[in-house]
């Protein structure tokens, strides 16, 4: 903690969290039902109208995709669709996979296809993310079984794109109930079936026993899933010992290592793309007068912001600092870029060049790891910038986003676990209403990188973008995240790199 000493709240805060619960009961498996807590809510059941990691989790439980990749080998394999091809450039062609039936027993067949792919990548239809659809021109029916998806440009990630955030639901009753009434009682065609959704407090999964046989997932293993939205962590953890709670995960990593050495749970630690960041509104949508607009300010910034000492506190040593807004794991996510070494002396330099010797005041808003938050308010203190921390559920931030009321914000990205740069970076800086920076140049860059079907002119143009964004110190990049898994000795399950907790994937010893 010697990298501490300056930040005396920093060390504190590392070493606050204790644990007295005096024993742990285990989990009872008798009934069959996996209890699960998370720290955010299911905020919309329908996947297309929300970008947090929960809603993708639920989705991969109750809905399929036409493609996915092997978690192990990392190999295209079929899921609704038997098979695939290019045809060309701009055109994709899928055999449905026959005998596939949706959870209130309507048919699947290209029609469901169809319909949602058209539907959701409709510019009017407010997706919540529209990067993750707006590269289709349209779908077509072939036949029953077949359809070809067409292209608006070359997009290289669109199959990575169709596997984790394109799920297909059932045309017939999504006409029926519409937006609204399909969030209420969600219907797809995967190993687990809704039961039922409490708002604001957790939902509950049945397996589904008439799931397909021959894709690449099986069904269900355990009869019931119940999630809980308990946003306090120590609150999981007292419910973990009671015996209440089967499974948590994304604890933080000074209590995963109290719980390793006090025994009696099962932990796993695995890798993510997710990774950690600070926008700034550098184009002054939240203020037209803000000092974000001047470069001297947002390198100061990035200096004053000891990166590796908050890391050191608070997550785990595999996490990596990252130079570049992205993570290393994804293509193209080039790190030799500018990089801005922790040096308060030179960021109260900068600031006063800028002509603000002594500092000014901004909001910055968050909505998890609140000590790592805390820290960067203290460092931004420190030479001089004095802000004020908005915690906010994800949902809120989002939308707060979207309308350009976020001066600066801590938040942290899992890019829908797709390991391309046009999931992380292209998503932020396109010119969007999400786009702080509204760089018309730098949106251009990255466009073309994303529809540029040579590789190595990808990655060429993919660093030219990360290169500017370093160069004018756009945002500042922080760490790679770990996700610690902690779970009841009687429960299998295994981490994958994509994030994706899969329910069907998890059995009982």
């Amino acid at each position: 903690m010697k990298n501490l000493r300056h930040f005396p709240l920093l060390a504190a805060l590392a070493c606050a969290t204790t644990l007295s619960a005096p024993g742990l009961v285990l989990a009872d498996k008798a009934d069959d039902t996996l209890r699960i807590a998370f720290s955010k809510d299911l905020d919309n059941a329908n996947v297309y109208f929300s970008s947090a990691r929960e809603s993708t989790i639920f989705g991969y439980a109750v809905w399929d995709t036409l493609v996915e990749r092997d978690p192990e080998t990392r190999e295209w394999v079929g899921n609704l669709a038997e098979s695939f091809e290019w045809i060309d450039d701009l055109t994709l062609e899928f055999k449905l996979r026959p005998n596939v039936t949706f959870h209130n027993g309507e048919a699947f067949d290209a029609d469901d296809v169809v319909f949602t792919l058209n539907h959701f990548s409709d510019p009017t239809v407010a997706v919540a993310m529209p990067n993750t659809v707006n590269w289709i021109k349209n779908a077509e029916k072939i036949d029953a079984m077949t359809v070809r998806v067409h292209l608006k440009a070359p997009f290289p990630a669109a199959l990575d794109f169709l596997e984790s955030a394109i799920q297909i639901f059932p045309d017939q009753y999504y006409q029926e109930v519409g937006d609204q009434g399909f969030s209420q009682n969600p219907v797809g065609t995967g190993p687990y079936k809704v039961e039922k959704i409490d708002t604001g407090s957790g939902y509950t999964l049945t397996a589904f026993d008439g799931y397909h046989e021959g894709g690449p997932r099986q069904k269900a293993q355990i009869k019931t899933v119940e999630v809980r939205s308990i946003p306090d962590v120590n609150t999981q953890l007292a419910e973990m010992m009671s015996g209440t709670i089967d499974f948590i995960w994304q604890v933080p990593e000074d209590l995963t290592q109290k719980l390793a050495a006090r025994g009696g749970f099962a932990i796993e630690q695995g890798q993510t793309i997710r990774f950690g960041y600070v926008s700034m509104d550098v184009s002054g949508r939240s203020d037209a007068e803000t000092p974000l607009k001047d470069l001297r300010v947002r390198q100061a910034i990035n200096h004053a912001i000891d990166r590796k000492a908050i890391r050191d506190a608070f997550f785990a040593p595999t996490s990596e600092i990252i130079n570049s807004i992205c993570n290393p794991l994804q293509f193209g996510c080039e790190q030799d870029v500018t990089v801005y070494d922790f040096d308060p002396e030179k960021a109260k330099a900068l600031l006063a060049e800028a002509g603000y010797p002594d500092g000014f005041g901004t909001t910055m808003y968050f909505y998890r790891d609140k000590p790592a938050a805390e820290a960067m308010a203290q460092m931004l203190a420190n030479v001089g910038i004095t802000v004020d921390l908005q915690m906010l559920k994800y949902a809120a931030l989002a939308d707060k986003q979207l309308k350009g009321e976020i001066p600066m914000g801590f938040v942290t990205w899992g890019s829908g676990s797709v390991a391309d740069v046009s999931a992380s970076t292209s998503k932020f800086f396109d010119g969007s209403d999400i786009d702080d920076v509204q760089d018309p140049a730098l949106s251009a860059t990255l466009k073309q990188a994303d529809t540029t079907i040579d590789p190595d002119k990808r990655k060429v143009l993919y660093t030219a973008a990360l290169r500017q964004i370093a160069d004018q110190a756009y945002w500042v990049p922080l760490w790679t995240y770990t996700s610690n898994y902690v779970m009841s000795e009687e429960l299998n399950f295994t981490p994958t790199p994509d994030e994706f907790v899969r329910f069907y994937d998890m059995s009982w010893k």
